[in-house]
């Protein structure tokens, strides 16, 4: 079992420091994985669509296949939905916050 080491607590001034010395690249690593998170969940809805054009066509050659990527996509929707009012949530929650 992993034990927890080598933790101390952290001052306000400490992590105002630590984010001043660091540089704003974070903020474009974080919209580049949304972007890639985006573009997947846009693939598997795109690969979902053709599930269903094939399955109301009849040309569909698994219907497991199909079924799993229609699930997929949903699943993926709903998790992006998710994350979008999280952070939503969080963004109206920073403007009510009093400096």
């Amino acid at each position: 079992m992993n034990t927890l080491s080598g933790i101390s607590g952290t001052s306000t001034a400490d992590l105002l420091k630590q984010k001043s010395q660091k540089d704003v690249g974070g903020g474009e690593a974080f919209a580049k994985h949304l972007k890639s998170a985006l573009n997947e969940v846009n693939e598997l809805q795109i690969k979902s669509e053709g599930a269903v054009a094939d399955l109301a066509t009849g040309q569909v050659k698994d219907l497991h296949q199909a079924a799993m990527a229609i699930g997929k996509a949903e699943i993926n929707m709903k998790l992006m939905l998710e994350i979008r009012n999280k952070a939503l949530n969080a963004y109206k929650e920073l403007g009510r916050t009093q400096l």
